[in-house]
């Protein structure tokens, strides 16, 4: 089977990890193709070390032309190669009706030549894969641990506040309740602090005013439009996997990647409710 997975950081993660959990399930191969794009500009190997059980690949030229998710973007124009190439095709708009049918993805992938563009976990797999597909490169481990340092050796919980371009979390996830559940828990455990990531400088600033040096933020802004600013957002991700639980914003991925690479608890807040995350599929 041949992969292209598409989304941010996190997306691209779970649906790897879900392809491959599949393919060693029915004893077939799987191949990477990773793409840069809006939603990620930097290539895999600017993020993570090479795994030795996975087979992947930067997308080529040519590959762009032959394995490209087909859309308006390219003309539709890898649409025709893939046709001719491939004896099935799944795309990410179809993932997830298939998924709620129940569809079994495990006996699509054992046709000769398939393909799939995704980034959902499709396919259910055990965290502990992640740390063997994912190892973050030399300076994103130094970050992680220069946050750790900072924080210190007590308890730490995580919190991840999305904001900008994610309307969800921005209106049933205000900032309001993460403020409320800080407080919570230092009532709880007085030496507790806190590792704060979030898109948002308004958000940090907020949350630093209200509790001072009990946040550990990064200082730069959160940028998705290079390599730079994606390693550091994998820095956020690993750092929030190191506390004792994390407190998220509803239907953020990234908090849940944070938290299948930590197992530890997700909570996702809403306006009169908190949700604890399950990886039940």
């Amino acid at each position: 089977m041949l992969l292209v997975p598409s989304g941010g950081l996190g997306n691209r993660m779970r649906t790897i990890a879900s392809a491959y959990a599949m393919a060693q399930h029915i004893g077939s191969r799987l191949q990477v193709v990773w793409f840069q794009d809006w939603a990620l500009s930097a290539p895999f190997h600017a993020l993570f070390e090479p795994s030795g059980l996975l087979s992947l690949r930067e997308a080529t030229m040519a590959d762009k032309l032959l394995y490209d998710r087909a859309r308006r973007k390219n003309l539709w124009l890898p649409a025709l190669p893939q046709r001719m190439l491939f004896e099935k095709r799944l795309h990410e708009d179809e993932i997830w009706p298939l998924m709620v049918a129940k569809y079994d993805f495990a006996q699509w992938a054992r046709q000769r030549r398939c393909y799939m563009s995704n980034y959902m976990d499709f396919y259910p797999y055990d965290s502990q894969l992640l740390p063997q597909l994912f190892v973050p490169v030399a300076d994103v481990g130094r970050q992680v641990a220069a946050y750790r340092h900072e924080l210190g050796p007590g308890r730490v919980i995580g919190i991840h506040i999305r904001r900008t371009d994610h309307v969800i979390s921005t209106e049933k996830s205000p900032t309001s309740l993460f403020i409320d559940k800080i407080r919570q828990e230092v009532a709880a455990q007085p030496d507790t602090k806190v590792f704060l990531a979030s898109d948002s400088e308004d958000v940090k600033a907020e949350l630093k005013n209200v509790f001072g040096r009990r946040i550990v933020t990064p200082a730069a802004a959160a940028r998705r439009d290079g390599i730079e600013g994606i390693k550091a957002g994998l820095a956020d991700m690993y750092t929030l996997a190191s506390t004792s639980k994390i407190y998220g914003s509803l239907g953020s991925t990234f908090s849940k990647m944070a938290a299948r690479i930590g197992g530890i608890e997700l909570w996702f807040l809403e306006n009169g409710k908190e949700t604890l995350y399950s990886e039940n599929y």
